[in-house]
């Protein structure tokens, strides 16, 4: 199994850009697709951006797409996630999001608050 720990998060003004980072523990890192999700206030756990365990194919939800960017460093085992031209409904607990490709599992980390205010 692995371990996820988010760090990173924190508050901008609207407009500004915040970087997040996952590190993940155990073995095999590259049997994972890793992801982001966000779970506003008041509102469901909702998808941010995922990559592919070599990393060479991405997918972000239509809400961010052009502002975010989602990268991995398999030698190091981390998945960050580039958060620019940030707005006040970004503000959200963010989730990494691990999954075993091979026995469908997943992991989740426990979470980290962005603040974007206005």
């Amino acid at each position: 199994q692995v371990q996820l720990v988010e760090s990173g998060g924190g508050l901008v003004q609207a407009g500004g850009s915040l970087r997040l980072s996952c590190a993940a523990s155990g073995r095999s890192f590259s049997s994972y697709a890793m992801g982001w999700f966000r779970q506003a206030p008041g509102k469901q756990r909702e998808f941010v951006a995922a990559i592919s365990r070599s990393g060479d194919s991405t997918d972000y939800a239509d809400s961010v797409k052009g502002r975010f960017t989602i990268s991995r460093d398999n030698a190091k085992n981390t998945v960050d996630l580039q958060m620019n031209g940030l707005k006040p409904e970004d503000t959200a607990v963010y989730y990494c999001n691990a999954l075993e490709v091979t026995t469908m599992k997943t992991y989740w980390g426990k979470g980290i608050l962005v603040t974007v205010s206005s």
